[in-house]
Formats: structure tokens, C-alpha cells, sequence
């Protein structure tokens, strides 16, 4: 995609959030929904500043990041070293491959109760339901990315008489890499789905709390304000994300075109 393209898209996308925001308005001014729902885009403004300089709102967004990235760190870390073994290995996906499709479609949510079981309304139940969550994006990507290896590069791999880990790190993980960062890039939102969920359930310190405490007292520019604060984050990281990816994979020709 040309600068032009992509300047002529970025207005675009701009003035699309314009519209929204002036469509937000005049519903709130017309009174087509109850204020007590929807506040004005001026309300949720000063709401948002007002749980600022308070010191709350950044409390809970600090809280939110720190455990939504803790959770995705450590299973990107477990994710990517077992998708890497499963996808280098036949076998392993042979051996493995009925449990994992077994373990997958298992939504985390599912899973909270049996977590509260074993840990309570903790801060680890919390934890471990985002990890869980989170794992299978990375996990199902790196196993696709290891097991998509052209089988010419193996052959090479055997002419050049590389050793396990030569290929490894030199073939199937350059080759595996833009899916491991996609499925990194889908964990992460996961990872803040989770942690909301996760903080609404056990009453812990976040966002996802500060919202339902916002709902149960009819604080909509609070509730309103935590939300586009959530939006806030979901941007960010994402927008960091894709900036490491595009550093990563400037080596590939497709990449090197968009550019």
C-alpha cells in the first residue's frame, strides 16, 4: 500500500470516529436514550479526566495492564515452546493433536468456576484463566507455522547436513514467525477480555471491576468512561504490537512492498 492509500485511509478511519462521536451526541441531546444510560460524550470526557487526576482511574488501568500482560507473557511463553515442539515433530502432533483439539474449543470463562474452586477469588484464579485463555492463539498459530515448512527447505536442511536445532532456528522459525506474531497480536486481546471478565467475577482491582461498580450505582459517564478507556488500551498494545511485527518481519518481500 502506497503513503497515499494509507494517508487517504487513516482520514478516513479518522472521520469515521468523528461521526460516530457526533452521532453519540445527538442521541444523548435528543434524549432518544435515557441520560441515566447514555451520558453525553461531554459527560464521559469529564468523567474520564475527573478518575485521572483522582488517581482512581489510573489505580485500575495500572492493574489491568499489569495482569493482562503478565498473562500474556507467560503463555506466549508456554505457547510458542510447546507449539514449536508439537509443530517440528509428526509424532508430537500425531500424539497430541487429539487432546489439544479436545482442550480448545473449552472457553475460558468456562473454566472460572473450577478455577475459584482451587484458588478462590484470587488474584491467581484471575491469573490463570487469562493464561489458559490466551494460550491457544499463540499455541494453534506456532504449531501451524513449525508444521508449515516447505518440505524443499528440509530437503536443503539435509543436503547442508544442518544439525535439529540449525533447522530450528534457522528455517522453521523464520518461517513460522509472521504466524506466531498473529497469534501473539489475537492472545493480547484475549489476554484483556479475560482480565476484565476476570476482575468483574473476583472483585479484583481493574478496570473490569471499576465498571461494574460504575453500573450497580447508575454512574454511566464512569461506566462509559472506563470503557473507552478499555478501547484505549486494546489500541495501544495492539498499535505497539504491530510495530514490533513490522520490524520483525521487514525482511520478508510482501513486507518490504507495503512500505
Amino acid at each position: 500500500m502506497s503513503r497515499r492509500a494509507a494517508l487517504a485511509w487513516t482520514v478516513a478511519s479518522l472521520l469515521l470516529c468523528a461521526a460516530v462521536i457526533l452521532g453519540w451526541s445527538w442521541v444523548s441531546a435528543a434524549n432518544l436514550v435515557s441520560r441515566a444510560f447514555l451520558p453525553s460524550p461531554e459527560r464521559t470526557w469529564a468523567a474520564l479526566l475527573r478518575g485521572l487526576e483522582s488517581g482512581t482511574m489510573r489505580g485500575d488501568l495500572l492493574a489491568t495492564v499489569e495482569r493482562m500482560a503478565l498473562g500474556w507473557l507467560l503463555a506466549s511463553v508456554a505457547g510458542v515452546a510447546l507449539g514449536a515442539a508439537v509443530g517440528i515433530s509428526a509424532g508430537a502432533r500425531t500424539l497430541l493433536g487429539p487432546t489439544l483439539e479436545f482442550l480448545r474449543p473449552l472457553p475460558a470463562s468456562a473454566l472460572i468456576p473450577v478455577g475459584i474452586a482451587f484458588f478462590g477469588l484470587t488474584q491467581t484464579m484471575v491469573l490463570g484463566v487469562i493464561c489458559f485463555g490466551t494460550l491457544w492463539p499463540m499455541l494453534l498459530a506456532t504449531v501451524q507455522g513449525f508444521a508449515g515448512v516447505e518440505p524443499r527447505l528440509r530437503e536443503v536442511a539435509q543436503l547442508l547436513h544442518l544439525g535439529r536445532w540449525d533447522v530450528i532456528l534457522k528455517i522453521a522459525l523464520p518461517n513460522a514467525l509472521p504466524d506466531i506474531l498473529a497469534g501473539m497480536r489475537l492472545g493480547l486481546t484475549v489476554a484483556l477480555i479475560l482480565s476484565v471478565v476476570g476482575e468483574m467475577l473476583a472483585g479484583q482491582e481493574g478496570l473490569g471491576l471499576g465498571i461494574l461498580l460504575a453500573s450497580r450505582s447508575f454512574r454511566a459517564p464512569d461506566l462509559f468512561a472506563g470503557v473507552a478507556m478499555l478501547g484505549v488500551v486494546g489500541l495501544v498494545s495492539n498499535a505497539l504490537l504491530a510495530g514490533v511485527e513490522h520490524r520483525l518481519l521487514r525482511w520478508m518481500p510482501n513486507r518490504a512492498a507495503g512500505r
